[in-house]
């Protein structure tokens, strides 16, 4: 099992917070990002810089991951297809999506482009809270610690 993070967007405290699970469970974590990003020195933690083309950490990632993995992301449409491959996607507000969520996800997320695409003003994304990020620690601690009692 592998912690991919779509780094160029994930917020500090949700990687901070990925890096200290991955050393308590001994897990590797792969960031990719489209830039240069300092991380702990750390022989489990790797980045990646892939072109800055849009959506190339996507792909790396897409290609990368096998079944179990954990992928942390806010963009929809890569947690559709790492859901697809089996993987685990969690959101760093705290959401985990799943093959019964990521549907209704994608469509929400289709939908606001389509008003953005229109001339709607949609706002952007609110501020990373306490409760998203304590949110967000449930879920990635229960879902290692059922992965790694699994394995």
């Amino acid at each position: 099992m592998i912690i991919w993070i779509d780094a160029d967007a994930a917020p500090r405290a949700i990687k901070e917070m990925v890096y200290k699970a991955a050393q308590r469970t001994n897990s590797q974590v792969k960031l990719v990002a489209n830039s240069y990003m300092a991380i702990p020195e750390n022989p489990l933690f790797s980045l990646t810089v892939v072109n800055s083309g849009p959506d190339e950490a996507d792909h790396y990632i897409e290609e990368g991951v096998t079944p179990n993995d954990i992928v942390i992301t806010a963009d929809i449409p890569l947690a559709a297809k790492v859901v697809a491959k089996g993987c685990h996607a969690i959101n760093p507000v705290g959401m985990e999506y799943t093959e019964k969520n990521i549907g209704e996800r994608l469509a929400a997320r289709n939908l606001m482009a389509d008003l953005r695409s229109a001339g709607m003003e949609t706002g952007g994304p609110s501020a990373l809270s306490k409760k998203n990020v304590q949110n967000f620690a449930n879920i990635m601690d229960r879902l290692l610690t059922r992965l790694l009692r699994d394995t």
